[in-house]
């Protein structure tokens, strides 16, 4: 570990103070960050989505008749009970 020096955190602390005192130049760094990060960003989700592909969007969907008319059974089936529990009158039971 001789390698290593040891950082002095006295420089450190006054890191805002030295920050405080180029407020204008602080901030225009900062400000300078941050537009390249979000360029960043806007580059990777909007420019960079647009050129890609998706994947798997030449394969056309396929119609199945029969699932669909099972479903609708099952759905009729279903309206039938509730219409059928609808008419039944049930004796009261705090009568």
């Amino acid at each position: 570990m001789v390698f290593l020096k040891k950082i002095k955190f006295e420089k450190l602390k006054n890191l805002p103070i030295i920050l405080a005192q180029r407020a204008f130049l602080t901030f225009f760094v900062l400000f300078i960050f941050s537009l390249i990060i979000s360029g960043m960003i806007f580059y990777q989700y909007s420019v960079l989505a647009k050129k890609k592909v998706p994947a798997g969007s030449e394969k056309l969907l396929k119609f199945e008749e029969k699932t669909y008319q099972e479903i609708l059974k099952i759905w009729e089936e279903r309206e039938k009970k509730f219409q059928e529990a609808d008419l039944k009158t049930y004796s009261n039971p705090f009568y």
